[in-house]
């Protein structure tokens, strides 16, 4: 299942939502040079988190292949800035498209509901979570791992508690067959956290590349957390005033 929009317009215009989604896609353009071999390579290793590399589980001056002829070389010191430069770096096109989606999605009523800044310090505060479960959770591991979808989670965990009945067009695909329902809020989060549960506790051990399931869960926990010290009381009030008036379908 695929999110293609909600019915739950906002108030303000998500200009952070909007500026998050450029820094993205600006990084794709200017770091990963949209993707060509050697600089998606050199930013992956140069700014992706390394768990062994972090908790020094690997030894140093370990080359670790990435199956494209290219290695990363495990530095002697742990490099924790890539925390937070990891968040904007992508393994590939459809990566960074579907993450940005999913921002563009369920991103502008989270902001709505906290206010510019503190929108953005939960955004980053998710992606820090996220990130530092993952490392946890894979300790031994040497692969670099990528992406914004740590932060997103936090996201969607906070929508899921501030708009869990919102109605939310979701794309069906199976095989051949396409189709569209529409779903509350809720019941879409809640099956996509327990696929990344299952699907992490189903990874431990595995020694390969994937996708970090445990990074997607530990950003969905800290943003259903973190959405109680960050939402704007005042902001909500205003939100749920729109919704008494009748302004948008209530969630």
């Amino acid at each position: 299942m695929f999110p293609l929009r909600d019915d739950n317009p906002t108030l303000r215009t998500s200009i952070v939502t909007f500026a998050l989604i450029a820094a993205n896609v600006a990084s794709w353009i200017f770091v990963q040079g949209l993707g060509t071999e050697a600089k998606l390579v050199e930013s992956v290793c140069r700014l992706g988190v390394i768990p062994g590399e972090l908790l020094g589980t690997v030894p140093a001056g370990t080359l670790v292949p990435l199956g494209t002829g290219h290695a990363c070389r495990i530095e002697g010191t742990p490099q924790w800035a890539t925390l937070v430069t990891s968040m904007f770096m992508h393994g590939g096109w459809l990566h960074l498209t579907g993450n940005m989606w999913f921002l563009a999605v369920f991103g502008d009523n989270v902001e709505d509901s906290m206010g510019r800044v503190r929108f953005l310090a939960f955004y980053l505060l998710c992606g820090l979570a996220a990130a530092l479960a993952e490392v946890v959770a894979q300790s031994g591991s040497a692969l670099p791992m990528v992406g914004a979808s740590g932060a997103i989670g936090g996201v969607m965990g906070a929508y899921a508690v501030l708009y869990p009945r919102a109605p939310v067009h979701m794309l069906v695909i199976i095989v051949f067959y396409f189709t569209r329902i529409v779903v509350p809020a809720i019941a879409m989060l809640g099956y996509w956290f327990l696929i990344q549960l299952l699907s992490g506790f189903g990874n431990i051990g595995a020694s390969g590349g994937g996708t970090a399931f445990w990074a997607h869960a530990g950003g969905f926990l800290a943003g259903v957390t973190l959405v109680f010290l960050f939402r704007d009381p005042r902001l909500v009030a205003a939100h749920r005033a729109a919704l008494a008036r009748g302004r948008f379908r209530a969630p």
